[in-house]
C-alpha cells in the first residue's frame, strides 16, 4: 500500500472557501493561509446550535507500540457519517513536532483517512504552536527581566515556578541554570524547559471561549512568590495584554479538510500523558455549531485523555458527548495478552483473550461517565478472521455495540459500519454526564478517586514536593480546581511496563503544579517528563526534502 504522504500528496485538495460552502461557513469570514487552509474566527460559535449537535468522542484502549490509530478512527468515522447522509466535522489537534522527528510521526491520521495537506499540518501549518511558544516565553523574559530590575530593593520574588517551552523533544533542557556570567546577564536560577503542548498558555487557549476569556486565565497565571509567601502573577507583573496580542490570531480554529473532501477543524495540542489532552473547546464547538455530528478525540488511552475530557473539558466548557467510541486493535490487545511484539503477525487468539481485560475496563470506565459505548476494531491486513470473532463475541455477550473500521484502506466506505453503530447508539440510547468528582472535593479526594475508580488502584502516595504543594494549594484555596495526572500513557499504573490492567497498586505523585490559569492542578506521577527526550533513532533521520517535495513524513 501507498504511504501516508504519497496519498496525501495525490489527495485532490478542494479550495477552502469550498469546503466551507458545505457546512455553511460564511466564507467572507475565513482568514485563508494559501488555498486549503484558513482561520475560521472563534466568534462564529453559535451555544444554541451547539447545544443541539450531536457530539461523539473518540478515545482507545491503552496504547502500545503497534498503535491503534485513534486519529485515523476519528476521521473514518466522519467520513462514514457523511458516507450515511449526515452533516459530520471532525475537530482534532494540532501534530507536535516533538513526536514528528521522535517516536511517533506525525498526528494527521493515516492511509485513506487523513486531514490534509498534511505535511503543512504536521510541521509550522498556521504558526499556532510557534505563537503559544513565544507566548509563554516572553512571560519568561519578562518575569526574568522583573527579576533582575528588582534585585536590590526587595521586590524579587524569592521562588520562581514559571519555566520556559520548546515544541521539539530535547532531554537536555529538563533541568538547567540560567542568568550564569555575572550580573549583567540577570539573575543566576535554576530553571528548565517542558515541551510546549505541556505549557499552560496551551491549555489556556485550548479552554478559553473568547479573547476576554483568554486575557482572563493568562492574568491569572501563577509564575512565582513574593518574599512575604503571597502569588505573583501575570497580572500583577502587567503583561497580559501583550501575550493577548501575541495570541490574538493562534485563538481561532484552523479548518482543513480530508482526504474525502469534508470538513475539519485542527486547532490546539495538548497532550494527554502531560497536560489535558483535548483539541480547543473553540474548534469543538464550531464543529458542534456547523455539524449535525461532531468528531473529536481526546489523546492516548481513556484513562488519560478521555477522563480528563469529562473532568475537565466537559465541566468547563459545558458540553457532554452523546455517545464514546473506544478504539482496539487485535496487535495492541494481543500485546496486553502478554503477546511478544516480534509475534504480533501472528495469529494469536489466546493473547487476544487475555488482552480483552484492558478494553473491558476501558469499557467499564467509559459507561461509569453515563456513556454509551461503541468499540471501534480499527483492522490491520494480518488480523485473521479467527482473532476479529473473538473481540466481536465477546462484545456481543457483553451488549457492546462494535463495529469493524478499515478506513485506512477504504476510506469513507471503511467507516461506514461504525457510523451507523454510533448513529444508533445516539438515537436510542440515553446518554447523562456523571463526572468523577464533585468540584468541592478536596485535591487528595480527587487523585484518590481517579487511581482507585478509573486506573483500579490502591491510592495515592505523595513524596517529593507534592506535600509542599498541596499545603499551598489548601493556603491559597485552590482545592476545588480539577487535577490533570501526568502519567504514562502505557499502563494504568505509573509503570510503563505493566500492561494488560495493573493489580495492587499506587500511584506515586511527586509534584503538584497549580495551573491558575488554565484551571486545574497537574499532578506528576512516577517518573513522566514533561519535556520527552528522542529515540536512539529519531524519526528525523528518514525525513528528507527530495525534488521540493518532503519525504519520510507520516
Amino acid at each position: 500500500m501507498k504511504t501516508d504522504i504519497q496519498i496525501a500528496r495525490e489527495a485532490k485538495l478542494a479550495p477552502i472557501q469550498d469546503i466551507a460552502k458545505q457546512v455553511n461557513i460564511p466564507t467572507e469570514e475565513l482568514y485563508p493561509y494559501g488555498k486549503h487552509i484558513a482561520k475560521v474566527p472563534h466568534t462564529l460559535v453559535d451555544e444554541e446550535k451547539v447545544q443541539q449537535s450531536n457530539l461523539i468522542l473518540v478515545t482507545a484502549i491503552t496504547p502500545t507500540k503497534s498503535g491503534n490509530g485513534k486519529t485515523l478512527t476519528s476521521i473514518g468515522l466522519t467520513l462514514g457519517l457523511n458516507k450515511i447522509g449526515k452533516k459530520a466535522i471532525v475537530a482534532l489537534r494540532e501534530p507536535s513536532l516533538g513526536p514528528c522527528f521522535g517516536m511517533k510521526g506525525g498526528a494527521a491520521g493515516g492511509g485513506y483517512a487523513q486531514v490534509v495537506p498534511m505535511e503543512k499540518i504536521n510541521l509550522h501549518f498556521t504558526g499556532d504552536f510557534h505563537a503559544i511558544t513565544s507566548a509563554h516565553n516572553m512571560i519568561s523574559a519578562l518575569l526574568d527581566n522583573y527579576q533582575h530590575q528588582n534585585k536590590f530593593n526587595g521586590k524579587m520574588l524569592k521562588e520562581v515556578v514559571w519555566k520556559r517551552v520548546l515544541d521539539v523533544n530535547d532531554r537536555n533542557l529538563r533541568q538547567m541554570v540560567s542568568g550564569v556570567g555575572g550580573n549583567a546577564n540577570g539573575v543566576m536560577s535554576e530553571t528548565g524547559f517542558d515541551i510546549t503542548p505541556a505549557s499552560e498558555i496551551m491549555a489556556i487557549m485550548c479552554l478559553a471561549t473568547d479573547l476576554e476569556d483568554l486575557r482572563h486565565r493568562i492574568e491569572n497565571i501563577l509564575l512565582g512568590y513574593t518574599a512575604d509567601n503571597k502569588p505573583f502573577t501575570v497580572k500583577d507583573l502587567e503583561v497580559a495584554g501583550a501575550i493577548v496580542a501575541l495570541l490574538k490570531d493562534a485563538i481561532d480554529p484552523n479548518l482543513v479538510q480530508t482526504t474525502e473532501n469534508t470538513p475539519a477543524f485542527v486547532h490546539g495540542g495538548p497532550f494527554a500523558n502531560i497536560a489535558h489532552g483535548c483539541n480547543s473547546v473553540l474548534a469543538t464547538k464550531l464543529a458542534m455549531t456547523f455539524g449535525e455530528y461532531a468528531v473529536t478525540e481526546a489523546g492516548f488511552g481513556a484513562d488519560l485523555g478521555a477522563e480528563k475530557f469529562f473532568n475537565i473539558k466537559c465541566r468547563q466548557a459545558g458540553i457532554a458527548p452523546k455517545a464514546t467510541v473506544i478504539v482496539a486493535t487485535c496487535p495492541a490487545l494481543k500485546m496486553h495478552g502478554g503477546v511478544a511484539e516480534d509475534e504480533l503477525k501472528q495469529e494469536n487468539t489466546e493473547g487476544v483473550t487475555k488482552g480483552l481485560e484492558n478494553l473491558a475496563k476501558h469499557v467499564e470506565n467509559m459507561q461509569s461517565f453515563g456513556q454509551p459505548v461503541v468499540i471501534a476494531l480499527n483492522r490491520f491486513p494480518w488480523d485473521t478472521d479467527a482473532e476479529l470473532a473473538v473481540v466481536k463475541d465477546w462484545a456481543s455477550t457483553k451488549g457492546i455495540r462494535i463495529a469493524l473500521m478499515t478506513a485506512f484502506a477504504d476510506g469513507g466506505e471503511g467507516g461506514m459500519e461504525l457510523a451507523q453503530a454510533v448513529v444508533d447508539a445516539v438515537e436510542h440510547d440515553n446518554s447523562q454526564l456523571d463526572f468523577s468528582y464533585q468540584e468541592e472535593a478536596g485535591v487528595v479526594t480527587k487523585l484518590e478517586t481517579i487511581v482507585k475508580n478509573i486506573y483500579g488502584g490502591e491510592g495515592v502516595v505523595l513524596e517529593g514536593r507534592a506535600p509542599l504543594m498541596l499545603r499551598r494549594i489548601k493556603r491559597l484555596g485552590l482545592e476545588h480546581l480539577p487535577v490533570c495526572m501526568a502519567k504514562t500513557q502505557y499502563s494504568f499504573s505509573d509503570n510503563a511496563k505493566a500492561y494488560g490492567v495493573a493489580k495492587n497498586f499506587k500511584i506515586t505523585i511527586d509534584d503538584l503544579i497549580i495551573n491558575t490559569g488554565a484551571g486545574f492542578i497537574v499532578a506528576k506521577a512516577g517518573a513522566i517528563m514533561r519535556m520527552p527526550g528522542l529515540p536512539k533513532v529519531p524519526a528525523a533521520n528518514n525525513i528528507d526534502v527530495i525534488n521540493g517535495e518532503i519525504e519520510g513524513l507520516s
